[in-house]
């Protein structure tokens, strides 16, 4: 059996389906519906169960799945809202949950992979490479990340089962509707010019030039396919980046929006206040560590995979029960 907590959000659900594809349904799924349409990323999805986050760390701790032959742990559950602000929210979530769950891989030998951040390094100041040195935090959601890895860190030289830490830059595709405001500017972009005909894009806020914030945009498939390579790597541990090594200006993503849906123009919006100071302008995966370690699969064209989502978004954004 696979376990994949977060397996009803974005990446997980991304995760699941590729599984699927391999006809693998013996996954138990962890994570928290809530009361928006988080359940909808379900719907084409098998899977062996289903259990809510709270009552899966309960059963963790009270033996429930002792007697169960655990292939993998897939963590990519947690609270990814950047605009939370309750620091102790945030640890008890994403930090002390994690650890816990942790704690019962390595006594039991189970691979645990998990969901690390680009967030961790910051602005950025000194790269985005796997390095003390890069590494800072803007907000609540980065340090809950940042002091993980760092936690997990400490424990890799004694451990005797995997252990891998996966720094997600900014994702994009298929199943991020739950999302809302933290969904991609592709789903954004997507959804104004369909609602109004025109894409808001933020103005430079002075740093750089209207549009030119880049990010390294990295397409959902191309996240799961390196989850995969590790999970097929066991002898594999580590903290690694998780990009395609090339950033892309928001300018390069609403044309390459409009390219693919055949319509649409692009204004630029004043940069919110909130955000100064805790904005990322530019990020760009340091792929080297990776590339070393063996990761062989590639990356998607950019164009191309923005495309292949716009035609999801067209069919509902979501996978289909087949």
């Amino acid at each position: 059996m696979i376990i994949i907590t977060g397996g009803a959000g974005f990446i997980g659900s991304n995760l699941v389906r590729a599984f699927n594809e391999r006809k693998r349904n013996d996954i138990l799924i962890v994570d928290n519906l809530g009361e928006g349409e988080k359940y909808k990323n379900l719907l084409g999805l098998r899977f062996y169960d289903y259990v809510d986050k709270h009552a899966f760390l309960h059963n963790v701790m009270d033996g429930v799945y002792d007697d169960l032959k655990i292939e993998a742990i897939f963590h990519e559950g947690a609270c990814s809202d950047t605009m939370e602000y309750n620091v102790n929210y945030m640890v008890e979530n994403n930090f002390e949950y994690s650890k816990t769950l942790l704690s019962y891989a390595m006594e039991r030998d189970i691979p645990f992979l998990y969901a690390s951040s680009a967030s961790t390094y910051g602005l950025g100041k000194f790269g985005f490479y796997e390095n003390d040195k890069c590494e800072n935090a803007l907000n609540p959601y980065a340090f809950s990340k940042l002091i993980f890895d760092r936690y997990v860190k400490n424990l890799l030289p004694k451990a005797k089962s995997q252990i891998a830490g996966l720094r997600y830059f900014n994702v994009f595709g298929p199943q991020e509707y739950h999302k809302n405001k933290m969904a991609s500017v592709f789903f954004h972009f997507y959804n104004q010019i369909n609602e109004n005909g025109e894409a808001r894009l933020f103005e430079g806020a002075g740093v750089v030039e209207d549009g030119e914030q880049k990010r390294d945009f990295v397409y959902v498939k191309d996240i799961v396919n390196i989850n995969l390579w590790f999970f097929e790597h066991p002898e594999v541990s580590g903290i690694y980046n998780a990009g395609t090594g090339k950033a892309h200006s928001y300018n390069d993503a609403v044309a390459a929006v409009i390219k693919a849906m055949g319509k649409g123009t692009f204004t630029y919006v004043d940069f919110p206040e909130v955000l100064r100071g805790k904005y990322q302008f530019f990020t760009e995966s340091d792929n080297s560590k990776l590339l070393e370690a063996g990761y062989d699969k590639g990356f998607y064209d950019f164009e191309e995979a923005v495309a292949e989502y716009v035609d999801i978004l067209d069919d509902g954004g979501y996978f289909s029960y087949v």
